[in-house]
This record gives C-alpha cells, structure tokens and sequence, in this order.
C-alpha cells in the first residue's frame, strides 16, 4: 500500500514532498506554518492578504494606524472612492512580511505567497502588481494566484528579473478557467510552474456557484489530466479541497496528481494564526455547523462555520482602515447593503445586514470562521481533554500524519494530560 512519501512533487530540477500547505489569510497561514512545511520538505504558503495589518502586527509599524490617521475625515462618508492605499507603504509592509520568512527559511522545501486577484484595493492593477513585485523584491520562492483567473497578472510582472526564476502559479476550479489562462499568458512564453487544482469542498472562498456540490474534485482532475495530455502540456497538477488523510492524497497521486494541497487540519495546530478559543470552534464543529452562503462582498461564495460572528454583523464598513475590497471605483458590496440598511432604519443605533459583510474588518479580527468541509472531521484526529478542550496539534504531526500514513488512518499525538504526568 502507497503512501505519499513514496512520491515527490518535482519543480524545476529539484524534488520536494508532494504536500502544500495552502495560504489561508488574514495571517491563519502564518509564517510559522510555512516555514515547518518547507523545513519538512514540502511547501508551505503565507499570504498577503491585509499585509499591511499583518506587518503593524509582527513588526510594529504603523501603516493601518497611519492610514485611517490619513482618511479620518471621510469615515462618516458612503462614498469610499477617495480611500487609496500609500504604494510605497504596500510594497513596504510586503517585502517586511516575506523577507522575515524568507530570512527564517530552514529545510529543503519551498515558501510561496498565496496572492488573491479580489483584493482589488480601489486601484486593482497598480496593487496588485506591488504586491506581486514587492514579494519577488523580498526573494519567495514562488507565487500563487488565487481568488479570479489572473488573466493580466503574468503580464504584471514580465520585466521583472525573477520572472521566469520564480516558481509561479495559479489556483482553477475548471478545465475552462484554466484554458482561459493559459490562452492570455501564451503570447509571454511564459507557462506556470504549477496548477492547483480546487475542488468544490475547499475552505474560504469557492470556485462555484451554489450548485458547488454538483461538482467533483476526482471528475474536474480527470478532465483537466485529459486536456493536459491533447495539448501536450507536462505541468504538475496539485489537487485542492477535501483532502482529509494520506490516503485521500494518495488517491489523487496514483491518477497522476503530481502533488496535493491541504489547509484544514493545520488549522488546529500551534503554528496557525487563528486564536486557540477559535480553533475550538473548529474543531468542536458538526457537519450541520458548515455551511456555504454568498455574504462575501467578492461575489464569491464563503464556506465557513455558521456560528461566524460576521453573519448578520451591521458594522460600519472599516474602509479607512483597510479597504482591500474596493473596487476600481471605490465600491464594494457590503458598503452598498450597510447604506442600504442606514437608511432603512434611520433612527437605529445599530443595523443589521445579513446579506453581505465586512470581510476586512471581520477577517482582521478573526471573527469570519471560514473553514472547509471537512472541518467536522476534526476532531477525530485529536484528543478531547478533561476540561473540555481539544487538545491542540503541531504542524509537523499533521505533515507527517499526510506523509506516512496508510489505509485512511489517521494518528493521534501523545495524550497531553499524560505527556505531562
């Protein structure tokens, strides 16, 4: 019986455990996280998403306070057009973020940025192409575009010297979206490294619409393997979403798979950023607690823990302070559906607004569980202790648990309670 360490993930000339630890924002992939997959020899990803709030965290700048500082005088205002981020600053907080981790970087893996094209921070373009150069600049190994089809993102970064040394590549749910892509890049002579390949049960936001459970990850790997193979083309292909157990990787790696990416069970071990209350939560949760609604304002569906405090949540929209989701012209859905509601219920102190919300603020302060399927199934991998609580893993446990095991097992840490006996 295979296990996955009886396969590698081969990029460039060089072989690596075939497991992906994927970028999970706002900072829940932390660098941390990412340097024990790449320790372990696989790789991991930080994300960039609000780097700006996760630089002012981890090395005390003060580019949110300075901002909202900046734009106090509109806070009261609806229209959010004239709220726009500092470039310099962007690339600034970026390259603070990745250099630290690059700096840190130990083992035989790799670190990547996970880069989401919805972040479109009122001047899509220029931002984008800051945080995809900035993170080129502080010398990640590698870049994933995720959240959109990156049509123009490739193109962004074309004069860049690291262009072609970079390991880059792109997140598809569909045979479709991927050809799209590879269409527009052609004309740079310039394939990705890699593809991800998403399955409807992933975590956060979704590649589908609502009929999400119509599709399948094994049928949308198989019919992506097929046009790789008319055209050609010999890109690793890594497989995303519902993939619980070694076993479950092994599925994919034997049908050609050149490699898988797994998010939920780190998100209960030390090294993920979200807070331990939060990462009870997680694991407390039952299948009925997961469900996928529309309430982000990126148009995306969101899986996530129905208990999330940001369901029905009527904040004032945080764009002074953050802004990451306004669009070219200022806009973003949750403003739209706050005002609506400010003026609905003019005399209320406080509003409610349940179809959309403010995922920047939300997402900043950990109060939007976004979590994927097989979240419920957590709690099968760890131990529940006697106050209660569920005993909280490492990073490089789970890793290896995907590495080693066999025959859809999954193994459990050392009890705490007698490891400290």
């Amino acid at each position: 019986m295979k296990r996955v360490d009886d396969f590698r993930l081969r990029l460039g000339n060089k072989d690596y455990v075939p497991i992906m630890i994927g970028g999970m924002g706002v900072d829940i992939s932390t660098s941390e996280l990412a340097l024990e997959a790449a320790r372990l020899g696989g790789i991991g990803h930080i994300s960039d998403a609000m780097v700006e709030d996760v630089s002012d965290r981890k090395f005390d700048t003060s580019y949110v306070k300075d901002k909202t500082k900046t734009y106090k005088f509109n806070i009261n205002n609806m229209d959010k057009a004239v709220v726009q981020f500092d470039l310099a600053r962007l690339a600034d907080a970026t390259r603070r973020h990745v250099g630290a981790t690059m700096e840190a970087k130990r083992g035989d893996g790799l670190i990547f940025v996970n880069c989401m094209e919805k972040l479109t921070m009122n001047s899509p373009r220029e931002t984008l192409r800051t945080r995809l150069t900035a993170a080129l600049d502080a010398g990640i190994d590698g870049i994933t575009m995720s959240a959109g089809l990156h049509l123009g993102s490739f193109a962004l970064i074309a004069d860049h010297p690291r262009f072609r040394d970079a390991k880059l590549g792109i997140i598809v749910s569909s045979v479709r979206a991927l050809q799209i892509f590879l269409r527009k890049v052609a004309k740079l002579d310039r394939l990705p490294d890699f593809i991800i390949v998403e399955g409807p049960l992933a975590g956060g936001h979704l590649g589908f619409g609502m009929d999400w459970a119509e599709y399948d990850l094994h049928t949308i790997m198989d019919e992506i393997h097929a046009y790789m193979r008319a055209e050609k083309l010999e890109i690793p292909l890594i497989a995303a979403g519902g993939v619980f157990t070694g076993t479950d990787a092994v599925g994919f790696l034997e049908k050609g798979a050149c490699g898988v990416q797994v998010a939920t069970r780190f998100t209960i071990t030390h090294e993920c950023g979200l807070p331990d209350k939060v990462k009870q939560e997680y694991v407390r949760a039952t299948e009925d607690d997961i469900i996928v609604n529309g309430i982000s304002p990126t148009g995306y569906p969101m899986r996530m823990l129905k208990s999330t405090p940001a369901i029905g949540a009527g904040i004032r929209p945080g764009c002074e302070s953050y802004g990451y989701l306004l669009d070219a012209t200022g806009n973003c859905s949750y403003i739209n559906a706050y005002n609506r509601e400010v003026l609905a219920n003019p005399d209320s102190k406080t509003v409610v607004v349940m179809d959309k919300t403010c995922l920047c603020t939300h997402m900043r302060n950990f109060n939007c569980w976004t979590c994927g399927h097989y979240t419920y199934r957590l709690k099968d991998t760890t131990h529940k202790l006697a106050d209660g609580n569920y005993q909280l893993l490492s990073a490089e446990h789970v890793f290896q648990d995907y590495q080693f095991s066999v025959d859809n097992q999954i193994a459990l840490p050392v009890r705490q309670e007698i490891a400290l006996a």
